[in-house]
């Protein structure tokens, strides 16, 4: 598998000159040592796997806690997968579903309810089929799973923050106590995308992957809110207000028309919620090729566009047209305020222009909201940098998992599952490129594969 491969993890790239720099203990390859990069949920399922193959494990993180983003996500209710069935699971990843199938199928959302399960923690499925823990919450499941990290040997060192190789190849972090350098037999990269910074996925490792000849894709918001330019009257009307039912239309990119049924909310800036980061992925792309994309919205989805016309033809007498929607359809609030807020007032006017408006209003949407407030970044390592088994062509023994990777899914348990699943195969990846290597032939093999 990589008995070809000279070139060292020391190549490329300049590392600036540093001070006070410690060199930790028991730290030279041949031990059987493992370092991970990133303790979100890709980093700690590789760095359970390595450790149930015998490996020696350090895991930094430059947060002061393991899991930051995962437990903010649970916030809400931890929807750590979906239930359903894979034909249907795998192409929430769009065009990177080729790549991204063979880790989920190997760590498919059964496997990974069964590995929760051996935590203590119960699931359940909820009724649109995503999963959760029965307490609804990711800190219960977090702390069972560092206490058996911490149990089978895993070493976490927290508020280390990773900058790159050295020119003899060690890795250079910088911690509390100053600069260090540390080596290993392998290495997994686990540092997440670019979205909620503040919780460690910041991105600053993009340049240091670039610097050794590495593919990365450029970082782009994913399951993001868009900009529109609301008047000032509507904005403080309706900002905060939520649309519902509606079912939301927009062209893909490659062709065709993604269609889908759900609510979005209002915000003073444009729009954001469920339905509009399930369609974020086209929107983007399509304004990023044409510079603006629209999404149409069916605001009486139930209703056909005949039944729509009929009822708005019924006489109204002195009524004014704003008492007749709510009176014969039923619209009045923030979805009559976007019939407003969109027409002229000569179309509003005409029943005919009226009525096809109600079941495909044009909403001009301008450009994404800033990745900062993303629940998850598109772009990223790409594929082709890497093998079979997630590990940089460009620099062998270093391999990558989680969102890092140039992936992307809407919410609903998708991107946690395949976060879960790469992390698991960066874990096996690495211990399969030390027996390969003849570095460790003796690694530990358990029947479990160290996740059940």
């Amino acid at each position: 598998m990589c008995g070809n491969r000279v070139r060292s993890a020391q190549a490329g790239g300049i590392i600036p000159r540093m001070t006070q720099m410690q060199t930790l203990p028991s730290n030279t390859p041949g031990n059987g040592r493992a370092i991970v990069i990133g303790a979100g949920p890709a980093g700690l399922m590789a760095a359970e796997v390595l450790a149930a193959h015998g490996l020696a494990v350090d895991v930094y993180d430059a947060m002061p806690s393991a899991g930051r983003k995962f437990l903010l996500a649970g916030r809400g209710g931890m929807n750590i997968t979906h239930s359903e069935a894979q034909p249907d699971f795998l192409p929430r990843y769009g065009n990177r579903r080729e790549q991204v199938a063979p880790f989920v199928r190997r760590f498919d959302a059964d496997r990974l309810r069964q590995w929760i399960h051996d935590l203590g923690i119960e699931t359940f499925v909820g009724s649109s089929g995503r999963v959760f823990p029965r307490e609804m919450k990711a800190a219960p499941l977090l702390r069972a799973w560092l206490h058996r990290l911490r149990e089978s040997g895993v070493r976490l060192h927290m508020r280390h923050r990773w900058l790159g190789w050295q020119d003899d190849g060690s890795l250079h972090l910088t911690g509390p106590e100053g600069d260090i350098s540390v080596r290993a037999d392998a290495v997994v990269l686990a540092l997440g995308g670019a979205s909620w910074p503040r919780l460690g996925s910041d991105g600053s490792w993009v340049p240091l992957l670039r610097e050794r000849q590495v593919e990365v894709a450029a970082l782009q918001p994913s399951n993001c809110g868009f900009e529109l330019d609301w008047s000032e009257h509507f904005r403080e009307r309706f900002a905060g207000e939520p649309v519902k039912p509606v079912v939301a239309s927009t062209a893909l990119p490659s062709g065709g028309v993604q269609n889908r049924r759900g609510e979005f909310i209002v915000t003073a800036q444009g729009i954001e919620g469920s339905l509009v980061y399930a369609m974020s992925a086209a929107l983007r792309e399509t304004i990023a090729s044409t510079g603006s994309a629209r999404l149409y919205l069916d605001l009486l989805p139930d209703w056909s566009l005949e039944k729509v016309e009929a009822e708005l033809a019924h006489p109204r007498g002195a009524r004014s047209l704003s008492s007749h929607l709510q009176s014969r359809l039923h619209l009045k609030g923030v979805k009559a305020g976007l019939l407003r807020e969109l027409m002229s007032k000569e179309d509003f006017a005409d029943m005919g222009k009226l009525a096809r408006a109600i079941k495909a209003l044009p909403l001009p949407v301008l450009r994404p909201r800033p990745i900062e407030e993303a629940i998850s970044s598109a772009g990223g390592v790409s594929f082709e940098a890497l093998d079979d088994a997630l590990m940089l062509r460009a620099l062998p023994g270093v391999f990558c998992a989680g969102e890092m990777l140039d992936w992307e899914a809407p919410t609903g348990g998708y991107l946690l599952t395949a976060c879960f699943a790469t992390g698991h195969a960066a874990g096996l990846g690495v211990v399969q490129w030390l027996k390969d290597e003849g570095r460790h032939a003796d690694l530990a093999t358990p029947s479990t594969e160290g996740q059940k």
